[in-house]
């Protein structure tokens, strides 16, 4: 047996006396995970918006076809 075995036999029952399962919190560790995950979703909101900022939403016309208010020439009718 290990000593990791051993001292879980021996504080588990321990454990159990002094557990309240009406009363469950996340505690520190889900505070701290939550915590993170609000950081991050900040920042990916932050860069987000500083892209959209750069984009350029106006369509440049295509280099083969004429602009229609430029004319190639007098129209011959």
């Amino acid at each position: 047996m290990s000593a990791t075995q051993a001292a879980i036999t021996q504080l588990l029952p321990l454990a159990g006396d002094t557990f309240d399962k009406n009363k469950v919190t996340p505690g520190l560790l889900g505070f701290v995970v939550f915590a993170a995950l609000a950081v991050g979703v900040w920042m990916l909101m932050k860069s987000m918006s500083r892209h959209m900022g750069r984009v350029n939403f106006e369509e440049a016309p295509e280099p083969g076809t004429a602009s229609p208010t430029t004319s190639a020439g007098p129209d011959k009718a």
